[in-house]
């Protein structure tokens, strides 16, 4: 059972939200939650473990217990990593609300592989394969699945959501892509989050040794992603998680500095609020 470090205060502040437009809640890692005008409430990558001591070690609060979450019209998973796709962290959420978890094909193998359906009140009807191309109508939000470049995942997707107040892009762990301009040709993107962090020294799996690892953009891989994307805002993410991969955000002011786009920066952190 997870705890939170918060109690209930966040989970109840996105239930009385009663946003003009759409308002997004960050958790910290890479998870999100969407809640437009008229109630509907999407969680995007919802992740409250603690990683793999001493491997991968969370370097941020747990801000909610998922058992808590009685409001939810979807989750949805961008790739198969474990901070993405955790039965301790969603199933719950898909037991109490009897929502959907859509995903890509490798995201719903994890959930399979992990019984979700044997250890919790879920059914296999709550789960939906996404590939790219597909379109997904969510109460008052369009879901487009989109491509992304993320080396280190077997079969990752972005979602461009749509709503009357803007548009908002979650891009995973992707890399710059090279579908990033069409992507940006086609949709006129108001909030883009991409995965920001350094290069560090992680143990392997195998050997415990420590071996260089690059599993998000650096400061100039994050920015070209954006600029290819045309983002007028840029939120970075996941920067905060992990133990010897954090980065300072506010260094991407420089970098971005020359650019057209990203239009604007914006620095969130976990339990943090941005509107569209």
């Amino acid at each position: 059972m997870t705890t939170s470090d918060w109690d209930e205060w966040l989970v109840r502040a996105i239930e009385d939200a009663d946003p003009d437009g759409v308002a997004i809640w960050y958790f910290g890692c890479n998870g999100f939650a969407l809640k437009g005008t008229d109630g509907t409430t999407v969680f995007i990558d919802p992740y409250v473990g603690i990683g793999d001591p001493p491997r991968t070690v969370r370097m941020i609060p747990i801000p909610f217990d998922p058992a808590d979450i009685t409001d939810a019209d979807a989750i949805l998973a961008t790739h198969e990593h474990t901070d993405h796709v955790d039965g301790p962290s969603q199933a719950p959420i898909l037991e109490n609300t009897g929502t959907t978890l859509y995903g890509p094909d490798d995201s719903l193998a994890v959930t399979r592989e992990e019984g979700w359906t044997d250890e919790w009140d879920v059914t296999d009807e709550q789960f939906e394969e996404v590939t790219e191309g597909n379109t997904v109508e969510i109460g008052e939000f369009t879901v487009h699945i989109e491509k992304a470049n993320d080396p280190d995942a077997t079969h990752p997707v972005s979602y461009v959501i749509e709503h009357e107040a803007g548009t908002f892009f979650h891009g995973g762990d992707t890399k710059p892509s090279d579908e990033f301009e069409r992507i940006g040709d086609e949709y006129d993107i108001d909030i883009g989050v991409l995965a920001f962090g350094t290069v560090g020294n992680v143990p392997d799996k195998e050997t415990g040794e420590p071996k260089r690892t690059r599993w998000y953009n650096d400061e100039n891989q994050i920015i070209e992603a954006a600029s290819a994307l045309e983002l007028d805002t840029l939120c970075p993410s996941h920067w905060d998680m992990w133990r010897g991969l954090t980065a300072d955000p506010k260094a991407l002011f420089h970098h971005a500095n020359s650019f057209e786009y990203p239009t604007d920066l914006e620095i969130i952190e976990i339990g943090d609020r941005v509107d569209l």
